[in-house]
């Protein structure tokens, strides 16, 4: 993984810093480092390197156990030094979001800085109701970002933004008939890739264990993970598709209708990385080896997963190839150009890890 440079970032912060003080948004007095850090969204290393630049330029001066004073406003920011911004919206905190998902948003927002933007992330389940109209147009009207970024987007958001014309990207799939550009993993590939590795191994009933929730990216999985076994050279073997809520028990209920039958499920591909592991803990309750009795292949990768015995069969993909995929059409967007993602452009191929969680049918 290629790092940017600690002084590239810290320049960068520091020239939000003189904007925002040129602007008057603080007089006096700095906020404190907690608040400037999320300001910024910056690490708070980076701020107090960037806050050593203006020191050395006289524009700041820390004073012990005060605080930092404002002592010279440095020259009112030009057009060109104006820092644009982009809009994040995720379903909830960013430290309850899934690992991955946290880590490429980080590298995002690094990415972004260097390159003269600032990263928003607003978050609340407000954006992500059936109905989400009035809540969105409050957040956009509020604020002018040049870009929105949507990540576990649902349908109403994706169609609001597209009927908007805004300049948006879904970090994920859209949905049928949106025209909005997009960056994802190739779900249905993986999962048809995935169905497929269960059958070659003697597998001929399988299930995927997909989220309740069914977004873009959900569906795709589903018609892929069918189409692998449609398409195989086995007309004996059985797909079905179970649903989860986002909590164990609900986990438990879709394991229990598998496994409790005359003849249960041999192997399984999980969808959700939490859910692959809560699936490893109802196992092991009911006292069930991986892979010796039943085969698990995890469609998502995290870091969490990789401590797991055996190692899971899974698709890896690095954050920071999934960040620098997304910020180039945001810089178009930003730069407000036109452009057009073909399919093979907005999807990612993950590399298929195969674990030790797959073995040949007994």
């Amino acid at each position: 993984m290629t790092l940017i440079p600690h002084r590239t970032v810290a320049s960068q912060v520091a020239q939000v810093l003189r904007v925002e003080i040129a602007k008057g948004t603080w007089r006096g007095w700095l906020p404190g480092e907690r608040v400037l850090c999320d300001t910024v969204q910056a690490s708070r290393n980076t701020l107090r390197a960037a806050l050593a630049q203006l020191r050395a330029e006289g524009v700041v001066e820390p004073s012990v156990g005060l605080g930092t004073r404002i002592i010279s406003n440095p020259p009112a920011a030009r057009k060109r030094d104006t820092i644009k911004t982009v809009g994040v919206l995720i379903p909830e905190p960013i430290g309850r979001l899934r690992p991955l998902i946290a880590l490429w948003i980080d590298e995002l927002k690094d990415l972004l800085l260097a390159e003269g933007c600032r990263l928003r992330v607003y978050e609340g389940r407000q954006f992500y109701q059936l109905n989400p109209a009035r809540n969105l147009e409050r957040l956009v009207a509020q604020h002018g970002h040049e870009a929105w970024l949507l990540v576990r987007s649902t349908e109403a958001m994706q169609r609001w933004f597209a009927a908007r014309n805004l300049p948006c990207l879904v970090a994920g799939s859209t949905f049928a008939e949106v025209s909005l550009p997009h960056y994802d993993l190739d779900y249905r590939s993986i999962c048809r890739h995935a169905a497929g590795v269960l059958l070659r191994m003697g597998h001929r009933r399988i299930a995927l264990l997909n989220c309740e929730a069914r977004l873009a990216g959900d569906v795709d999985s589903e018609t892929g993970f069918r189409e692998g076994v449609q398409r195989s050279s086995w007309p004996e073997a059985t797909a079905e598709v179970l649903y989860h809520r986002d909590d164990v028990a609900s986990v438990e209920r879709a394991l229990g209708r598998l496994l409790d039958r005359k003849n249960p499920t041999t192997g399984l591909v999980v969808s959700n990385s939490y859910a692959y592991l809560a699936t490893t803990s109802v196992l092991a309750q009911r006292g069930l080896r991986i892979p010796r009795d039943i085969s698990l292949i995890s469609r998502d990768d995290d870091p969490f997963l990789g401590v797991l015995a055996p190692a899971p069969a899974r698709y890896v993909v690095s954050p920071h190839a999934f960040a620098k995929k997304v910020i180039g059409s945001l810089l178009q967007l930003v730069a407000r150009e036109t452009f057009t993602l073909t399919p093979a452009q907005a999807m990612l191929q993950p590399k298929f890890s195969p674990g030790g969680s797959v073995a040949r049918a007994r």
